[in-house]
């Protein structure tokens, strides 16, 4: 049985299970984490049963300091070869009517979650010349987002942020992408607030198979799907207030 461990978080349903699912069937042990005990159980189960490797369940609720400390802690007992910060969550509305706590906890875990959890795991990676990190962003980070600013915001800082340290780490085995879904068949819209816009979605498995060929290629980003990696592209040409006119009429879609 392989040593090494691969840490998922929001591994208790979508695109978290789908990940753990394909590096447990690399053979790779994984650490599942979530806020959602009895979810996290199950999988984990289900997995060992599948796979027949370690699968650790680690609830968590990672927009609290404590809790992210406490995992980092227990990632530090691991020989990590992979991390894949999938954790993440929408606002759907006006900025100005969200819900400040709501918004500092979006900011938390899309942002400053991701951002020590790498930082915990990058070193030893560089140290033994060899790790992936998968950063989940989304198509929203090509844009701004009006109904959905402070998530747009915050997933753009994980495409600017995965994409340099793509560079930094090019050269020292690590290797380093940025996955960006477009619509995906998860809980993220109905967890937003509104399941009824954006019908048109991909599945877990099809961003998956996205992001393993982009890790295999040593790309440091990849949109999935063709009308998605088309509208990221399309984004380039256009000023910024038109794009944001035009990403909130896509967004009620």
């Amino acid at each position: 049985m392989s040593a090494s461990w691969a840490v998922i978080t929001g591994a208790s349903s979508g695109l978290g299970v789908e990940y753990a699912d394909r590096l447990a069937g690399e053979g790779t042990n994984v650490l599942l984490v979530a806020r959602r005990t009895g979810h996290l159980v199950e999988v984990a189960e289900d997995i060992r049963a599948r796979h027949g490797v370690e699968a650790e369940a680690h609830p968590a609720d990672l927009t609290l300091a404590g809790e992210r400390a406490e995992l980092i802690r227990r990632m530090s007992e691991l020989d990590v070869s992979h991390l894949v910060n999938n954790a993440g969550f929408g606002t759907m509305g006006n900025f100005h009517e969200t819900d400040p706590g709501r918004i500092d906890q979006e900011v938390q875990l899309n942002v400053m979650a991701l951002t020590d959890l790498t930082r915990a795991v990058v070193p030893g990676m560089v140290a033994r010349g060899a790790g992936a990190v998968i950063q989940v962003a989304s198509t929203a980070a090509f844009q701004p987002l009006p109904t959905m600013a402070v998530y747009a915001a915050t997933k753009a800082y994980v495409l600017r942020f995965g994409t340099a340290l793509w560079e930094e780490l090019h050269s020292t085995g690590v290797r380093v992408v940025v996955i960006c879904p477009g619509p995906t068949d998860t809980e993220f819209f109905h967890k937003a607030g509104d399941d009824s816009v954006m019908r048109t979605r991909r599945t877990p498995g099809q961003v998956v198979d996205t992001t393993m060929r982009a890790l295999r290629a040593h790309r440091p980003v990849a949109v999935d799907g063709l009308p998605n990696a088309a509208m990221a592209f399309a984004t380039r040409l256009a000023p910024l207030g038109v794009q944001a006119r035009v990403a909130r009429r896509v967004a009620t879609y």
